[in-house]
C-alpha cells in the first residue's frame, strides 16, 4: 500500500501582492483592460436581451426570426469567449473584477501582515483612491489619504 505522500500534488498558486507604486504605474493598463471588460460585458448583456426578445415573439417564429436568432446565438458565443479572455488577462496579473458594469477591480497587497485590496475604479479620475482589508465587507472603502506618510499601504508581505 502506498502512502499519500507518493501521490502527485497540485501546485498551489501564490497570490502576487502588489506595491502601491506598481499599482499606480499599472493604472493606464488597468483602465484599458477594465474598459474593454466593461464594454464586452455590456455587449454580452445586449445580445442576451436580443435573444430573449426574439424568443418572446408570440406564435411560431418565421424564417427571418430564426435566422436572426441563429446569428445572435453565434454572436453570444463569440462575446462570451472574448469576455472570458479579458477576465483571464486580469487574472494573469492577479487583479480581480468586482463589478464589470461599474468598472471595479481589486488589486491585492499586504498591509500590516494582512491581505488587503486596492480598489480600482474605472470612473475615478486617479483610478486608485480607496482600499480595504480582506476581512472588511465588500462595501468598505478606505481612502488612500487616510493613511498618509509611512502608513501608506505600500509594503509587500
Amino acid at each position: 500500500m502506498r502512502k499519500q505522500s507518493d501521490q502527485q500534488r497540485e501546485p498551489s498558486a501564490a497570490l502576487h501582492l502588489w506595491t502601491y507604486d506598481a499599482a499606480v504605474r499599472a493604472v493606464p493598463y488597468l483602465r484599458a483592460v477594465v474598459r474593454s471588460l466593461r464594454e464586452r460585458w455590456l455587449h454580452l448583456q445586449s445580445v442576451r436581451r436580443q435573444i430573449e426578445r426574439l424568443d418572446s415573439h408570440p406564435g411560431r417564429p418565421d424564417r427571418q426570426i430564426l435566422i436572426r436568432r441563429t446569428l445572435a446565438v453565434k454572436e453570444l458565443d463569440q462575446a462570451d469567449i472574448e469576455l472570458e479572455e479579458t477576465f483571464a488577462e486580469l487574472k494573469a496579473i492577479d487583479v480581480y473584477c468586482l463589478d464589470p458594469a461599474q468598472g471595479l477591480a481589486s488589486i491585492p497587497f499586504g498591509k500590516a501582515n494582512e491581505l488587503a485590496w486596492y480598489l480600482f475604479d474605472l470612473f475615478s479620475p486617479q483610478g486608485l483612491e480607496t482600499w480595504r482589508f480582506h476581512r472588511d465587507p465588500l462595501e468598505m472603502r478606505r481612502t488612500l489619504e487616510q493613511n498618509a506618510g509611512s502608513e501608506l499601504p505600500t509594503q509587500r508581505v
